[in-house]
């Protein structure tokens, strides 16, 4: 056990935190004790109808940013107690503060990077399985003067950006080769290791393009006069038509913990996905709620969440988007999802 740990925690270094993307701070577990949902139609003469299963305790990991901003309203629900499972919820500042809870059990089910699922379940002999796409994508080119119009026109550019060896690095490239922009050759990549730089950077020029994730568009915009959003990545992704999708945050659980109670995990992914969309559908109370339990502040969660792609996505749409994303992730560094793709048993389905 704990070679496998050392080797995950070294391959999570080198794997994205992009989507936990925030301020590094911890909020105390949210512990509630759930009560079934009822039916307001019952009759007065009859019980409400609860589930057909044993409501039981799931802790469920998180990071700060946007692929844990979807459950803020599941997080509000297991805090009244009015959720369909116990569901304790933790908010971490980094990947690697989950990744070792999550294979020792002491986790049942975590949103994490995309990429870092694929490398879990194959560096810890399938003991992880994906449940659902949580976030698309949430790079953006921004630039500080008029002259992006469209991803052909960083050729020549020198463009500043963070996540270099990680999903951000792969993403950019490929669409850049995608739009006969040898990454090498035709523009200059300046990577730093933070937003933070960027920022300064472009704050400091008169001009500049960068490459940066929501919400530190957001932040950069509040700080860095005249910069915009000139090209969404998610987007030119999507204009390639190739089956796939850009995808930052997934959510998976341990293997043995679906096989044991998959009534309660079903349960869970419905609840999941009617968080997201009151999330997408009320983002002003939505951004209250993301800041009340220590995912991002209120302030920036309400100008980030229309550019941030929550999303939910499972079955076989869910298969479909992550497999090809991985896949083009494979072809540019094996090592960036574990070294091989994920096989069948990967994608959970109910």
């Amino acid at each position: 056990m704990k070679k496998i740990l050392s080797v995950l925690l070294i391959t999570v270094l080198l794997v994205t935190v992009l989507a936990g993307c925030g301020s590094v701070s911890n909020t105390p577990d949210a512990k509630t004790s759930a009560t079934p949902s009822t039916s307001n139609e019952a009759s007065p003469s009859q019980e409400p109808e609860g589930p057909d299963y044993e409501a039981i305790d799931m802790r469920i990991a998180g990071m700060t940013g946007p692929t844990s901003m979807g459950m803020a309203k599941l997080m509000e629900s297991a805090d009244a107690g009015n959720a369909k499972n116990n569901y304790i919820f933790t908010i971490a500042g980094s990947a690697d503060e989950i990744t070792p809870k999550l294979i020792k059990g002491e986790l049942d089910i975590a949103a994490v990077p995309a990429n870092l699922a694929a490398v879990l379940y194959n560096n810890t002999d399938k003991k992880i399985k994906l449940l659902a796409v949580n976030t698309l994508g949430v790079l953006y080119i921004v630039e500080k003067g008029n002259e992006i119009e469209s991803f052909t026109d960083l050729k020549g550019k020198t463009i500043y950006a963070t996540g270099k060896g990680s999903t951000p690095e792969y993403n950019l490239r490929y669409l850049l080769l995608q739009n006969g922009i040898d990454p090498d050759k035709d523009i200059k990549i300046e990577w730093k290791s933070e937003p933070n730089e960027v920022v300064a950077l472009l704050n400091s020029n008169e001009s500049g393009v960068a490459m940066l994730p929501q919400p530190y568009v957001t932040i950069a915009q509040t700080q860095v006069e005249g910069l915009r959003t000139a090209v969404n990545l998610t987007e030119e992704w999507d204009k390639l038509d190739n089956g796939s999708a850009m995808i930052t945050g997934v959510v998976v659980a341990r293997s043995d913990f679906v096989d044991k109670y998959p009534e309660q995990i079903a349960a869970f992914l419905d609840e999941y996905k009617l968080s997201v969309e009151y999330v997408n559908a009320n983002m002003d109370e939505a951004a209250e709620l993301i800041e009340k339990f220590g995912i991002f502040k209120a302030a920036v969660a309400k100008k980030a969440l229309p550019y941030c792609n929550i999303a939910f996505m499972e079955g076989a749409g869910m298969k479909t988007a992550v497999s090809g994303y991985l896949s083009v992730l494979f072809e540019q560094n094996p090592k960036s999802v574990g070294g091989s793709l994920p096989d069948e048993g990967f994608y959970f389905a109910r």
